[in-house]
């Protein structure tokens, strides 16, 4: 599955496009303002040269027709490459073409143009820009026609274009940069809420995410985040005084009713089948009073009632008393237990004696449950300058990798052929909750009918 983009890519890619976008609408804009330009002072400089020849021509009226012509071709020669013309109003040269490049010109027709004229022709595979109008002169009408390349304006335009195509990376990866660190520094409050949200846990719902006084959408998060974990720390402190509650009075009522049930089983009246019924009230009984003192111990772990005093231990010495109450059940199951105590030094930490048992216990009697017989249970002692690690390895029949990271949630199973074994499900989130108060690591390892190994790594304790 593709991952997703983060929101500051998906906002630096809109930022970069609005931006190229509106980069290209400001570059055709201008593009169209630089040749309304171009060809407005085109039009002003042959509109200045027209009158400059309406003025030779006014001046020059008296003279004979040779000077006259004469002027005319100096002036045309001097002035735009001889592209100048005058016309009568027949359509004929009202003076002879001042230079080669005039005769051959397309000048177009002003004979049925009564106003004035200005647009672009084509010649020699270039573009022309042609002005004429008409010009009394005497009594007679005449049309004076200029004419003037566009390379140049071409030219311009061109230049404008590959500067302007130039620039889009340079700007493109400037706006990007720039996006993208607006988008980060806007996006970061959401970072700080995300980091103090994930660290939330229902061990610690009584800590409140940062809210900056901003009066935006990101403070109205905040504040809304902090209302939900406040409902959430009512709830699940409501669940756990419930549990706890019920568990402590649970306890009185089922531990009468076993007593009964045992007194009555023994009366010399009650027959076979009355004695069968209360041996199963007596063993249901026993089971039910196992998980309730479990949720009660849980229960106190959570409400932070159950700290104990950690003590200078030796782990050795905890091991050897687990394992004395593991071998009759090791033989009685038809396993064999090994003990690898063999670690080169002293291993001391801090704990206390009575949970790291019940610790060691829960782990070797999950063992003992899911290792079809006859199987093999290892326990194993080892340290280093800064650790030690009690590991217990079975060759059971192993946990699934998706069951794998739930192992330690509370009444979960794993697969129905974990479901099969006796237990409520709680063993292991005692465990952990033991390891956790010990400052330990509890690491499970396991495959699927290969077996599993659980080590717990615990810090040394200070010379």
């Amino acid at each position: 599955m593709r991952r997703p983009w983060s929101i500051s890519l998906r906002l630096t890619l809109w930022f970069g496009g609005i931006f190229f976008f509106g980069w290209m609408l400001f570059g055709v804009a201008m593009w169209l303002n630089l040749r309304s330009t171009l060809v407005s002072e085109r039009y002003g400089t042959l509109v200045r040269r027209e009158h400059r020849l309406e003025t030779l021509l006014t001046t020059t009226e008296n003279e004979s027709d040779a000077r006259r012509q004469s002027d005319f071709a100096e002036f045309a020669r001097a002035t735009g490459n001889g592209l100048c013309e005058i016309f009568s109003a027949g359509g004929q040269r009202a003076y002879p073409s001042p230079t080669p490049a005039a005769q051959d010109f397309p000048w177009p027709t002003m004979s049925s143009v009564r106003g004035q004229i200005f647009r672009q022709v084509t010649w020699s595979g270039q573009a022309y820009w042609v002005l004429g109008h008409p010009f009394v002169l005497g009594k007679e009408t005449l049309y004076v026609m200029a004419a003037a390349p566009e390379s140049g304006n071409e030219l311009v335009l061109a230049r404008f274009v590959t500067g302007l195509l130039a620039s889009i990376p340079v700007l493109l990866l400037v706006s990007s940069a720039g996006g993208y660190f607006l988008s980060r520094r806007a996006l970061l409050p959401v970072d700080r809420i995300t980091s103090s949200a994930r660290s939330t846990s229902i061990s610690n719902l009584s800590e409140r995410l940062p809210v900056v006084k901003t009066g935006d959408e990101l403070q109205r998060l905040a504040e809304t985040c902090n209302e939900m974990l406040e409902r959430l720390e009512s709830s699940v402190r409501r669940i756990k005084q419930f549990t706890a509650d019920a568990s402590h009075d649970l306890r009185g009522p089922i531990a009468f009713i076993r007593t009964v049930a045992e007194v009555a089983s023994r009366h010399p009246g009650a027959d076979a089948d009355s004695r069968h019924a209360l041996s199963d009230i007596v063993d249901e009984s026993a089971k039910a009073s196992l998980l309730l003192e479990d949720l009660l111990t849980l229960a106190r772990a959570d409400s932070g009632q159950a700290e104990v005093a950690l003590a200078r231990l030796d782990l050795r010495q905890v091991i050897e008393e687990s394992c004395e109450m593991a071998f009759p059940l090791a033989a009685e199951k038809n396993h064999t237990l090994s003990v690898d105590l063999s670690a080169d030094r002293d291993v001391n930490v801090l704990g206390d004696s009575a949970s790291l048992r019940r610790l060691l216990w829960i782990l070797l009697d999950n063992a003992f449950k899911y290792t079809p017989s006859p199987g093999r249970i290892d326990i194993s002692l080892s340290a280093s300058d800064c650790e030690a690690v009690v590991s217990v390895s079975d060759t059971g029949i192993g946990i699934s990798e998706t069951d794998l990271p739930r192992v330690f949630d509370r009444f979960y199973r794993g697969d129905p052929s974990r479901g099969q074994v006796e237990g409520s499900g709680l063993g292991l989130s005692i465990a952990k909750w033991i390891a956790d108060m010990h400052h330990a690591q509890l690491v499970v390892a396991s495959a699927e009918n290969r077996g599993t190994t659980v080590a717990i790594r615990f810090p040394l304790a200070a010379k």
